[in-house]
């Protein structure tokens, strides 16, 4: 019994130390200016209205209802992909929203949030593809698949194909023009930014059904952050009301581009 209530005093310790520094550190966001660093090319996560030529996407509405509840303000930077990875661990951004990839080979590099959402890669594919119709159709024949450069999606391609059938490019969107055109003859993508480009060219484009790999996304920092902990508490709290999945729903679901 005594080992019993020696061990609950002592997580009971932790607790309040872990929880002593999380207000310490909420206390210090408080009123200041979080750089947010964002592609401006990854619908829907974060883009440029075409039509109005103002940023938009769920990275820009996610961060300014996190830095309503803490009492910030979020500073919107357009940074280059992967860059913005390093970058953000030599501390040129407070935080980087991208759809990035949870991996452990960046986790040497950054600091992560805990998971805000799970996403499927898929093959994206011309909405008259005819030639295949499953993944395993389109792995074993000789087509060319488009990709992003340093992605996990670029890496899971390398896996399916092998790197002498993928063309790699800068952004997504480039890659999603050159399917359309016929440069290429699939797309791997993550499926919920995949459902913003399918909205955005409904009659151009769709998802084959088959899912390819599971990856967790997060927020990514520098490993010294005092950003961290207070984020993942309201990560949990928008979880808890429902602002996480109106905020998916908007951007991911409803979404058309």
């Amino acid at each position: 019994m005594k080992k019993a209530i020696r061990l609950f005093i002592i997580a009971l310790a932790v607790a309040m130390v872990a929880t002593a520094c999380g207000s310490d550190d909420t206390a210090a966001i408080e009123g200041s200016t979080v750089k947010v660093g964002v592609e401006n090319a990854y619908t829907p996560f974060n883009f440029i209205n075409e039509t109005t030529g103002t940023p938009e996407g769920f990275d820009y509405d996610i961060w300014r209802e996190i830095c309503s509840r803490l009492k910030c303000t979020a500073e919107f930077v357009e940074a280059g992909w992967p860059a913005v990875i390093q970058e953000t661990g030599e501390g040129v951004y407070d935080t980087a929203a991208d759809g990035i990839s949870i991996t452990e080979e960046r986790k040497e590099v950054v600091a992560y949030s805990d998971a805000y959402m799970t996403t499927i890669q898929r093959f994206m594919v011309r909405s008259d593809e005819t030639r295949f119709t499953t993944a395993d159709e389109f792995i074993a024949g000789d087509y060319r698949l488009g990709t992003q450069v340093g992605t996990t999606n670029y890496e899971l391609g390398v896996e399916l194909v092998g790197d002498a059938r993928i063309d790699a490019y800068e952004q997504f969107g480039v890659a999603v023009e050159a399917l359309i055109k016929g440069d290429v003859d699939a797309v791997i993508i993550d499926d919920v930014a995949g459902q913003g480009y399918v909205g955005a060219n409904a009659d151009a484009t769709k998802l084959l059904s088959d899912d390819l790999q599971s990856d967790p996304l997060g927020f990514i920092y520098p490993k010294d952050s005092n950003l961290i902990e207070p984020v993942n508490q309201v990560l949990k709290d928008m979880e808890a009301d429902g602002t996480l999945e109106a905020l998916i729903k908007k951007w991911f679901i409803d979404f058309e581009g």
